[in-house]
This record gives C-alpha cells, sequence and structure tokens, in this order.
C-alpha cells in the first residue's frame, strides 16, 4: 500500500519567527547577506557567492537580459529561461556580460565606411551611445576612432555619408595598454576629463572600453555580482532534451551558472544530465531540481548538482497540484531538504546550497525561508510585477497591471519542463494572467532587502548562517493569522501635517 507522510503539509504562512535577544552590534547596517551559490568544501568559500538572497525564476514572463542586469547590481542573480532556441538565449548572455561592470567588450561596432544610418540601427538595436570605429567593424579590429551620439544630429547630417566624417579619429583619442588595471583606467578618466577610454594592444587592436558611467554605477551598487573580469554574473535554465548541444553554445557565451529546470528533478534522466555536464564541463556551476524531500535532494547531490532548487506546485502561476495532485507545503519541502543537505554536508565534507522556489508570496516569506534553512530564494511572481520584466504593462480601473504568465501555460508551452510525454504540452500546468505592477526593480528589491535586515536584527542575527542555526518558528493558528493584520479602516488619504 502507499506510504502516508505522516507530517502535515505546511505552507510559510502557517509560522511566525519568535524575536531573539538583539545584540548591540546587531544592526542593520551590520547585516551580511552573502550567500553561496554554489557547491564548496566546509570551510572554504563557494566560487560563486550572491550578495543577496535573491534569484530570479527560469520564465519567459521575469528574467529578461533588462532584469538580469539590475538584479546582478543588486546582488542577485538571474537565469535566462532555456524555452528559445539556443543562439537567442545565447546572445541574451552575451547582453548581460557586455552591458558594464569594468572592462567592456565592445558589442556597438562599425566600419570607417559604414553610413551614418546604419550607425544610428546599430546604436538602436545595442541601446549604446558609444560605438567603436575599427577596420573591420570588429569588436576586435584595429581601432580607427569613436563615434557617439553627440557627434552627429540626424535631422541636420547626411545619414549616407560615412562614419568616418563624423568620428574622433584614434590619434586625438586618449587610450590604454593591455596591462593597465581598472582603477588605473578610472584614475585617467578623472584626471583627463573622458567619457571613454579605450583599451588596445600593441597593434592597435580593440581589447576594451572603459566607461566613467561604469565608475558611478559602481558607487551605486556596492553589491554588485561580478566575475573576476568585473562583469556582471548571470545564469541560465536548461532542459534534459537538448543539453549536449545548449550546454557549449551558452558556456561559450560566458554563463556563469546552470541550472536544469523541470517540474521534476528526482528523476534518472536530470541525473543522468547531470552526471555529462560534470563530465565534459567540470569547470561549470550547475543546478538541480526541483525537489520537495531529503531523498531527492541526496539523489541530485550525488548526482553532481551544485545547488538544489526546492519546490513542486507552490508557484502563483503554478497548477500542477490542481492537475496532477503532486507536490507539498513549501515550508515543509525547505525544512525536510535542509535537514539533508546539512546530513549530506556531515556524511560527505561538501555544501550543497538550497534553493527555495515557489511559494513566496509576501516580503517576510522570505525571511522564513531562509531561516528554515534555504541559501537563498528564487522568485517568479515578485520580478514579474517590475518595469525589468518581460510582460507588457496595462492600465485598469484599479490601478497598472504587468502580465505574468506561467511555463506550463498554453502561451508559453514550456513542454521540455513537464514530462507529459512527446515533444508537446498535453494539458496546462500553469496559468496566464496579472500581477500588480510595482514599478522599478532597484527600488523593489531595496524595499525586500531592508526588511529582510530588520527582520535578522529582531532574531539577534547579523548572517545568514547565523540566522538559519538560531532562529526560533512558531506554528500559526487561524486566529493567530488574523491577529496578524491590521483590524481598522486603513486611511487612504494622506493625514494633513
Amino acid at each position: 500500500m502507499a506510504q502516508i507522510i505522516a507530517e502535515v503539509s505546511r505552507t510559510f504562512n502557517e509560522f511566525l519567527l519568535l524575536p531573539n535577544r538583539t545584540r548591540t552590534d546587531c544592526t542593520a547596517e551590520t547585516v551580511d547577506l552573502r550567500t553561496p551559490l554554489v557547491r564548496h568544501v566546509v570551510g572554504e568559500t563557494s566560487a560563486i557567492e550572491l550578495r543577496s538572497p535573491l534569484t530570479s525564476a527560469i520564465m519567459q514572463a521575469v528574467s529578461t537580459t533588462d532584469l538580469a542586469i539590475a538584479l546582478a547590481r543588486n546582488g542577485g542573480l538571474s537565469f535566462l529561461h532555456h524555452n528559445q532556441p539556443i543562439r537567442d538565449q545565447a546572445a541574451a548572455i552575451r547582453k548581460v556580460k557586455n552591458f558594464k561592470a569594468g572592462f567592456v567588450t565592445s558589442d556597438t561596432n562599425v566600419s570607417p565606411d559604414d553610413s551614418l544610418s546604419l550607425l544610428v540601427e546599430v546604436m538602436r538595436r545595442t541601446g549604446h551611445s558609444t560605438a567603436a570605429v575599427t577596420h573591420d567593424g570588429t569588436a576586435t579590429g584595429r581601432l580607427l576612432g569613436l563615434v557617439t551620439s553627440r557627434d552627429f544630429h540626424p535631422q541636420r547630417h547626411d545619414l549616407d555619408g560615412p562614419v568616418s566624417g563624423r568620428m574622433t579619429a584614434v590619434a586625438d583619442l586618449a587610450h590604454g595598454g593591455p596591462d593597465i588595471t581598472l582603477s588605473e583606467a578610472n584614475a585617467r578618466m578623472w584626471d583627463e576629463r573622458l567619457d571613454c577610454l579605450p583599451v588596445l594592444d600593441g597593434e592597435g587592436h580593440l581589447h576594451h572600453l572603459v566607461f566613467r558611467s561604469d565608475y558611478a554605477d559602481n558607487k551605486r551598487f556596492p553589491n554588485q555580482v561580478v566575475d573576476a573580469a568585473k562583469r556582471l554574473r548571470v545564469g541560465a535554465g536548461i532542459n534534459t532534451h537538448d543539453y549536449e548541444e545548449r550546454v557549449p553554445a551558452l558556456l561559450e557565451a560566458g554563463v556563469d551558472a546552470l541550472c536544469f529546470d523541470s517540474s521534476d528533478g528526482y528523476s534518472d534522466w536530470q541525473a543522468r544530465a547531470l552526471s555529462w555536464v560534470k563530465k565534459h564541463y567540470p569547470e561549470v556551476p550547475v543546478g538541480g531540481g526541483n525537489v520537495v524531500d531529503g531523498e531527492a535532494f541526496t539523489f541530485l547531490a550525488e548526482a553532481g548538482a551544485d545547488f538544489v532548487k526546492v519546490g513542486v506546485g507552490g508557484g502563483s502561476i503554478c497548477i500542477t497540484r490542481d492537475q496532477k495532485g503532486i507536490g507539498r507545503g513549501q515550508a515543509s519541502a525547505v525544512l525536510d531538504v535542509a535537514a539533508a543537505r546539512d546530513a549530506f554536508r556531515e556524511r560527505t565534507g561538501e555544501y550543497v546550497p538550497v534553493c527555495s522556489d515557489g511559494g513566496l508570496v509576501h516580503d517576510y516569506h522570505v525571511a522564513l525561508a531562509l531561516a528554515m534553512g534555504a541559501d537563498f530564494v528564487m522568485m517568479g511572481r515578485y520580478f514579474a510585477r517590475f518595469d525589468q520584466a518581460a510582460g507588457a504593462k496595462l492600465p485598469t480601473r484599479d490601478g497598472f497591471v504587468k502580465e505574468y504568465w506561467g511555463e506550463g501555460s498554453n502561451r508559453a508551452r514550456n513542454w521540455q519542463r513537464y514530462g507529459q510525454g512527446g515533444q508537446g504540452l498535453v494539458f496546462e500546468e500553469g496559468v496566464d494572467g496579472y500581477v500588480p505592477y510595482a514599478g522599478d526593480l532597484n527600488e523593489g528589491v531595496a524595499l525586500t532587502l531592508a526588511k529582510l535586515r530588520t527582520t535578522m536584527v529582531s532574531c539577534g542575527s547579523t548572517t545568514l548562517p547565523e540566522f538559519q542555526s538560531t532562529a526560533r518558528l512558531t506554528l500559526v493558528s487561524d486566529q493567530s493569522f488574523q491577529e496578524s493584520h491590521a483590524n481598522v479602516t486603513v486611511r487612504d488619504t494622506p493625514t494633513p501635517v
């Protein structure tokens, strides 16, 4: 007969944190939100650390290149979705990697004989206002000059004319050699009042561009997640069907981490795919999932997963539980998997981070997931609300909303994620809808992290490991849940001062 799990399947709404003693050194300013993204030996630092414990879901409606850039600047990481041709996903990875952060590989390039109209189109496509003019129009050609949007006006100058007529020649440009450091480049830009400093090799070929605006960004976003070359980090979702072709292309594009995306990660298919990636590309971190119990976590960890995603059916647009009767309350799943993670650490000496994916409706749910043992969270609905997400912003009678649809919906038809047989989506496991519009990601994430820091302070913690080890949780009755909310008519107009 079927095995019955005695424990009730519980959600985050059924728990509250109890306050612990707050020490004098425990303030919002001293809270450190760094957390490991990938597997590491106990006592050593993870090869990739997040500065904020937030990642965005592997979804068409969520993880755009704009969102990946914004989230990485705020200390988190996006995983760009795989429900698209390999070349398109690789191009999205390149766009994020080339965006900024120090030494930039130019993606806005023309040759001197190209027309200004072509230059306008290139600038429109990349969104950048500075173009490198090289002998062959490539990012590594011999630099002949720079041209910016300030050097010509579409209504004033003949757009059929050549770029060479409006560019600043390389002889009149300050530039650095291949051994220049980022700090030296920044110092030169300030001392010489430059907006851009090209970096050339001994033969005059362009290696990189350094922008003054990047210096300002580094000051505005001190917690950016960057690689050794100071480029923003970005992840990518992969599936168990075309990984042998997709993974090499994504690595060539510069991806920092991969994650198998499946509604059921406890499968031989995923274990086989994990083993293949670790055999052929042992240097690339790759996550697995999704799972809901400790047995499944151990299965994927032993197959080589560098982190494991937890959650089946808890997403706001997911109807897997309705359709298939499969899943588990997210709080119960995280607690069970975190216990297995700790047992795996004691047995092997390796720490495999846990990601809580789904079931996070309120900001305080993030704190609960971390207290229960998750190292970081993955969110879809949360990020779909922001300007940087893919969904259209639409007006309604009650305000603006953003489109949000599940990977298992007919709109996405991500059959690779769902094992329904064949190469197609037989029935929906997600819906297509709307979420309240929440403005800019930078402001929204700042608010969420401020709440997380103050929650940790109330629990007497300044680091996430300390938070996990000392947090105290209590179950909530229905009456306690009702008591948690305001019981007055809330004023909807500002109080006169």
